[in-house]
């Protein structure tokens, strides 16, 4: 079986095809950071006209890409939420109009249920059950999987996602967007322990996250000292390890929790070097495993949604021409 998945939750306009027995068999992107880059963000108009710009055009390049027709595929799956509005309907829309034309299933994805199955794209994916850290730039969430659609939302951030939290601290030490990466990359040559930031809701029971107020502490960190080049670097160093320390600590506490040997970690966030390094540390200590999506797979992209997708399929979850989006859709 042959499906097209198609991603069009935000700012990056994903079409991918996966077969059941090959594998993935053609992946495209198109990113429009460079659109939004101006704006300090995505602008959510501009994001659902370039989305309907690019997604067919996407959709020939992938099935050129495997040399296949469209004949050829056996299910559309697509984005249906979370997301901006108008940038799910674009892609719910083409989805459901080319399954209609071929007489094909369509299927609905979870955007954060595609992030959260993207490692078993890998050629040594995680074993039910586990924990699931999804860190994103709308995201931070820690999630008990049983399996493929057995979820129990575990905690979750009360205001800024960590992702959120890493661009506008960027933003206001003067890096490019998405700002993220550039912080990351800058804090390198930081120097530790000259700035201390507080870690988080961790001097508390519970597995929920709040950045908002190690945000505000950056931000004040920022305005009090001279921007100069070690400055910048020295508090993106803090600021990062700030991050990574409380995600770390809050994995350690959901597997106390649930005994479970597993981590999977997925989302943008997920890219990050200094937390790739301090989990895989941890969970060499705990005698557990932790898997991660290659880096291209950690932001959005119509693999995932297509390898979903074909899960989906196996459990004959089809779902009728209507078109239904969900711009906030609880993985639960």
């Amino acid at each position: 079986m042959r499906v097209l998945g198609i991603e069009t939750s935000c700012d990056e306009t994903g079409v991918a095809i996966y077969d059941s027995r090959a594998g993935l068999i053609a992946n495209q992107l198109y990113t429009q950071s460079k659109l939004h880059e101006s704006y300090g963000g995505v602008v959510p108009e501009i994001a659902a006209r370039n989305h309907l710009q690019k997604t067919v055009l996407l959709i020939q390049a992938a099935l050129q890409e495997c040399q296949l027709k469209a004949q050829d595929i056996d299910a559309v799956s697509y984005t249906a939420g979370p997301g901006l509005v108008g940038s799910l309907l674009i892609g719910a829309c083409i989805g459901r109009s080319l399954a209609f034309a071929l007489n094909i299933p369509s299927i609905a994805i979870n955007h954060m249920e595609g992030h959260l199955l993207s490692p078993m794209l890998e050629k040594s994916p995680p074993d039910f059950p586990f924990i699931s850290l999804l860190v994103s730039g709308g995201h931070t969430q820690l999630i008990s999987v049983t399996a493929v659609g057995c979820y129990a939302l575990m905690g979750e951030s009360l205001d800024d996602a960590a992702g959120e939290a890493f661009d506008k601290i960027a933003k206001l030490l003067g890096l490019g967007y998405p700002g993220g990466p550039e912080l990351s990359n800058i804090a390198k040559n930081g120097v530790r322990g000259r700035f201390i930031f507080p870690r988080p809701m961790t001097n508390r029971p519970g597995l929920d996250f709040s950045f908002s107020g190690l945000k505000t502490f950056a931000a004040q960190t920022i305005y009090n000292n001279e921007k100069t080049q070690q400055v910048r670097a020295d508090i993106a160093c803090a600021f990062e390890d700030a991050i990574v320390d409380t995600l770390l600590i809050k994995c350690q506490r959901a597997l106390d929790q649930s005994g479970f040997k597993r981590l999977v970690v997925a989302g943008g966030v997920s890219a990050n070097c200094v937390l790739r390094s301090k989990l895989t540390d941890m969970m060499a200590r705990r005698n557990g495993a932790v898997f991660y999506a290659r880096p291209e797979f950690c932001t959005d992209n119509g693999a995932m949604i297509a390898y979903a997708g074909a899960i989906r399929l196996k459990e004959s979850q089809n779902h009728s021409l209507e078109i239904t989006v969900h711009p906030s859709w609880p993985l639960s």
